[in-house]
């Protein structure tokens, strides 16, 4: 299918990224888009993203290859009925929501199923918006389609190799399956963070120690608690059967952990850690998640002036761009003093073999 012309419902960090990607990797493709926020897309505009802004779910979508359902999961469904009409036997619709059941309903009681093709980009970020939005979010990024039972085979397929165009990397699922799934290594990750968050927060002391001392590990696995509020509440209504269960499930993991710290179970304990750290380790390191993984190393430095500066320039004079740099002051789980971040794995291993021909002691993560 000769696809020349895109459009989207909502320019976030999702939205605008695929938007973002298609204006890299097809420059002449004509893009109509409509976002509640008029600053949004005034800005898409402005950087050359959209041709078009709509204020409404008008004719500017008539027409269109593909349109993308980019807003909160229950915008997405109630969006539905106004594009209905809209949309010719060619036109390939499909969303980004991280649940996938609530629509497919729709679209079978709308008489869609022909058009549609649900998606879900397992990329992200802890900050939201277009202003964040990036062309390479996407980038080796798993990128599900769910395609509805009446669609044809032909339209999967050419979706299939626009979404691999992008440079992500398609898996086709059951809609009911993917609910599962990501109910599980997602939405579940996402309460955990935040319930943790503020379990520090209602429990921490007057002076706020505990705030002061977070670092390491309590920052790695609560980052995503700074994730979009909204999302996560609809995310969490829209998929709330299979979370509850989820969570039900994990709960008794919990209630079993504390069983074995009350026994001092001691080989019960070891092999709790023993056995999370292997199946940990056995996950392939390139895969892309919801938060893109983080590339770091850890150096020993002397505390002394100039230290930092000099190891920043190491790096600068061998054309390596550091992505974030800085001290670490709770090293409960790394020992290197320094925070290095890169914005690719070459990068890192680039950096880590250079300062070590330096004699820098470092620890990659």
């Amino acid at each position: 299918m000769s696809t020349s012309k895109i459009g989207f419902i909502g320019l976030g960090l999702i939205g605008g990224s695929i938007a973002k990607a298609i204006r890299k990797y097809y420059p002449d493709y004509e893009i109509a888009a409509f976002d509640k926020n008029r600053e949004t897309l005034a800005l898409a505009v402005q950087e050359g993203v959209i041709h078009t802004a709509c204020s409404s779910i008008d004719d500017n979508f008539r027409g269109c290859d593909y349109i993308f359902l980019c807003a909160p999961v229950s915008y997405n469904t109630a969006y539905l009925s106004q594009l209905k009409d809209l949309l010719d036997e060619n036109c390939i619709l499909t969303d980004v929501g991280s649940v996938k059941t609530s629509i497919h309903r729709e679209v079978t009681a709308l008489g869609m199923e022909a058009n549609f093709i649900g998606g879900h980009p397992m990329a992200g970020s802890e900050k939201s918006g277009f202003s964040n939005s990036k062309a390479h979010l996407i980038e080796n990024a798993y990128y599900i389609l769910t395609p509805a039972a009446g669609v044809a085979r032909e339209k999967v397929d050419a979706y299939r190799d626009f979404v691999e165009s992008l440079r992500a990397l398609p898996v086709i699922l059951d809609y009911e399956e993917h609910d599962c799934i990501t109910g599980t290594i997602s939405h579940l990750p996402h309460i955990i963070a935040s319930t943790l968050v503020n379990f520090v927060r209602d429990t921490d002391t007057k002076d706020e120690l505990m705030k002061a001392l977070a670092a390491g590990g309590f920052k790695d696995i609560t980052r995503i608690a700074s994730s979009s509020p909204v999302m996560w509440q609809q995310i969490c209504l829209k998929n709330r059967e299979n979370i509850s269960s989820i969570l039900g499930n994990y709960i008794k993991t919990l209630e079993k952990a504390r069983s074995y710290v009350d026994a001092a179970d001691e080989t019960a304990l070891y092999s709790l850690f023993e056995s999370s750290r292997d199946y940990r380790d056995s996950m392939p390191s390139s895969s892309a998640g919801p938060i893109k993984k983080q590339f770091a190393l850890y150096c020993d430095i002397i505390d002394e002036a100039g230290g930092i500066a000099t190891i920043a320039t190491i790096l600068a004079s061998n054309n390596i761009n550091i992505k974030n740099i800085g001290i670490v002051h709770n090293r409960e789980f790394e020992e290197g003093v320094l925070r290095i971040e890169f914005y690719d794995g070459a990068s890192s291993a680039k950096a880590a073999e250079l300062l070590q021909k330096y004699r820098y002691v470092i620890y990659e993560t």
